[in-house]
């Protein structure tokens, strides 16, 4: 095995920042599953309609802070041994502003990166754009890793440029890596060509995501749900008018949904409408260790998307031995089995009931170590840092 560390820098579309620490938190966990095995910088650009001068990080650490508040604002931090750069700008007032002021605020990241060795993109379009040029002008390869479901059906990716560039970055990356498989067919589809697609896992923290003793003299089942409540993707309304079908049949459950998003309150209206408010509990937004303990106080979760990729949440709940009762969309069904859970079809309200019942009465069947060892072999940070090793090498 080559030892040699390589510096790789990460363009990142979607990564955690200072008004939104949940954003792209799978690609945070990319970044130090890779920092294991290499040298990692990452370059991600938010934009902002504040002034530039605030000074605050996503956490605690030490931060180096340059300020170009016209309009850059440079935030670098070493987190978790990842050297992250964060350049925000202020919002301008039209689309081909915003386009350029995003390009050079990308730019302005990469030039703060010594000799590199590799670029790693995550989500196209603009940062493939992006590596292309740079490997045109100075011959750095790069990689993609795609985490977007727009190329699924239903789900929008159109627009005659759009697709050129994409079309060109994608068939001259060395290697394209997709959360799924079913996303990797549904980029194939729409013509998007390259030799070396690659299933790259989700990473899962195996150290905060826990088996927990259950106490199995309760009588009411828990049922979790964590999602970001947006109700076109995540379906959360139709879980609820799910869990109205089994209230009604008398079966005796609690529900705890967690998260927040644009959708909110109207779910938690949802659930008043239909009489659901002894049932079900809203958390809001939980992070870190408070939401593995959540998870792990559950007995199964429960996800009713009408469109996925692969949720890291169904890992984090197998991590914590907790079957899971889903929709079988995306590339779920590459994760679940009979073994592991069950899976209905989307939009389908009665099925999903049938489903959460059968889970209520069998849950305590599955083998909490056997789920947690399934995730263990291949989403741990270790794992999943030696096979992008393997790809940078």
């Amino acid at each position: 095995m080559n030892k040699e560390r390589k510096h790789i820098v990460f363009l990142a579309r979607w990564y955690p920042h200072r008004y939104d620490t949940m954003f792209g938190l799978f690609v945070q966990r990319h970044a130090e599953a890779a920092a294991l095995f290499n040298d990692i910088t990452v370059i991600y650009c938010q934009q902002t309609t504040d002034n530039g001068q605030q000074t605050s990080s996503t956490d605690d650490q030490p931060t180096e802070l340059t300020y170009r508040t016209r309009p850059f604002e440079i935030v670098r931090t070493l987190e978790n041994n990842v050297d992250t750069i964060r350049v925000y700008y202020k919002k301008p007032k039209n689309k081909i502003l915003s386009l350029l002021r995003f390009y050079r605020a990308n730019m302005i990241g990469l030039k703060l990166c010594k000799q590199i060795d590799l670029i790693h993109v995550h989500v196209l379009t603009r940062l493939g754009v992006i590596a292309w040029i740079q490997k045109l002008l100075h011959k750095t390869p790069y990689i993609i890793t795609e985490h977007w479901s727009r190329y699924l059906p239903g789900n929008d990716f159109g627009g005659f440029l759009r697709k050129l560039a994409t079309k060109i970055v994608v068939r001259n990356a060395k290697t394209v890596t997709v959360v799924t498989e079913n996303l990797g067919n549904a980029m194939k589809s729409h013509g998007l060509r390259n030799d070396n697609y690659v299933v790259l896992p989700n990473v899962v923290n195996l150290d905060m995501f826990h088996i927990n003793c259950r106490d199995v003299s309760h009588t009411s089942t828990k049922i979790i749900h964590i999602s970001c409540f947006e109700d076109k993707s995540k379906n959360i309304s139709g879980l609820l008018e799910s869990l109205k079908i089994i209230d009604d049949k008398g079966i005796d459950f609690q529900c705890t949904l967690i998260g927040d998003g644009m959708d909110f309150d109207l779910m938690k209206a949802k659930a008043e409408e239909l009489q659901l408010i002894n049932k079900v509990s809203f958390t809001g937004l939980l992070e870190g260790q408070k939401l593995a303990d959540e998870l792990a106080s559950g007995d199964f979760l429960v996800l009713s998307s009408n469109y996925e990729n692969m949720p890291v949440v169904i890992l984090e709940a197998l991590a914590s031995g907790l079957p899971v009762v889903s929709t079988n969309v995306g590339g779920i069904k590459e994760m679940i089995d009979e073994t592991k859970g069950i899976l209905v079809e989307p939009r389908d309200k009665e099925a999903l009931a049938e489903a959460i019942m059968k889970m209520i009465e069998t849950h305590q069947n599955y083998d909490a170590e056997f789920l947690r060892n399934s995730v263990i072999e291949r989403y741990g940070y270790e794992s999943v840092g030696r096979f992008l090793d393997k790809i940078y090498n």
